[in-house]
């Protein structure tokens, strides 16, 4: 069973969740693909059996030594990563989208494609398991398709294993790397806040799950900081035909379980927050 643990927007407390259910009673593979800020690794510290270079696309490189600054790759450029600056034609790294017509064009060969190798995937073992996971460069793209990777690799780990269940912490929004998140997995939980701008963000989650016809439930964290919100999420998520399966309140615990590089579930097992996560995971079991 695969569970993709996501929010619609960031701070919600999504990877707080998703570390709890990773280390409840079971064995699982954690796979984090909020590859463009991954963090579960900080807390779970995994070893890296594992590492493999992901190509992210490729980007255009200048030898000055052959360019004649005619400037036909500026007149060619629509991504505006070509100027010329103090009589030299130069390229903007981080605006240039690789699409290789500058390196075509150049009348003199001065310009060449090399591939933006920084972003990695790595997988190894964590105490409740296996874990695999992506971190996307600065800079570099197409996260989608290293989302894609690091969810492979999980499934292969987990038959090859024999592990019944991969927990995912998504990426918050609903864009590219949140739908290669989600499609074909088994269950989504969406992770919101009693606010303004989380139950707007909830809204347009629940729309692409339901597009997707994914089972999906609901978590309100901290919703004990504006209960009024809260009630009006949990109205909106009835009316939709989706079920809270947790209401979490406010705990520093939570806090104090991450700066000591444990879960809630590891660090205080017996407060009531670890006590409704368990609850909403058992929820989720019984509703696969």
């Amino acid at each position: 069973m695969e569970i993709a643990v996501i929010s619609g927007k960031g701070g919600t407390g999504k990877s707080s969740i998703s570390a709890a259910f990773a280390t409840l009673s079971e064995k699982v593979v954690l796979a984090d693909c909020d590859v463009d800020a991954a963090n579960l690794y900080i807390i779970f510290n995994p070893t890296h059996t594992e590492e493999e270079v992901f190509i992210s696309g490729q980007k255009a490189v200048i030898d000055k030594d052959k360019c004649t600054n005619c400037g036909e790759c500026i007149n060619y450029c629509r991504f505006d990563a070509i100027s010329e600056i103090n009589g030299e034609v130069e390229i903007f790294e981080t605006s240039c989208d690789g699409c290789q017509l500058c390196s075509r064009i150049c009348p003199v060969s001065a310009i060449t494609m090399v591939n933006e190798d920084k972003s990695r995937m790595f997988a190894g073992d964590f105490r409740n398991g296996k874990m695999v996971y992506g971190r996307l460069s600065p800079g570099e793209e197409n996260s989608g398709r290293l989302v894609n990777i690091v969810r492979d690799k999980a499934k292969n780990i987990a038959k090859e294993n024999d592990l019944q269940t991969i927990i995912i912490d998504g990426p918050p929004g609903i864009g590219c790397p949140v739908i290669s998140t989600i499609t074909g997995v088994d269950y989504v939980v969406i992770v919101t806040e009693p606010t303004l701008s989380g139950l707007h963000d909830l809204k347009r989650t629940m729309e692409v799950t339901s597009n997707f016809k994914i089972k999906t439930s609901v978590i309100i964290n901290k919703f004990d900081l504006n209960t009024e919100m809260a009630d009006t999420i949990e109205s909106y998520c009835i009316e939709n035909n989706v079920s809270v399966i947790g209401k979490i309140p406010f705990d520093p615990q939570i806090v104090e379980a991450m700066v000591n590089c444990k879960s809630i579930i590891e660090f205080a097992p017996n407060s009531e927050v670890a006590k409704l996560i368990k609850e909403s995971y058992k929820l989720i079991t019984l509703n696969s």
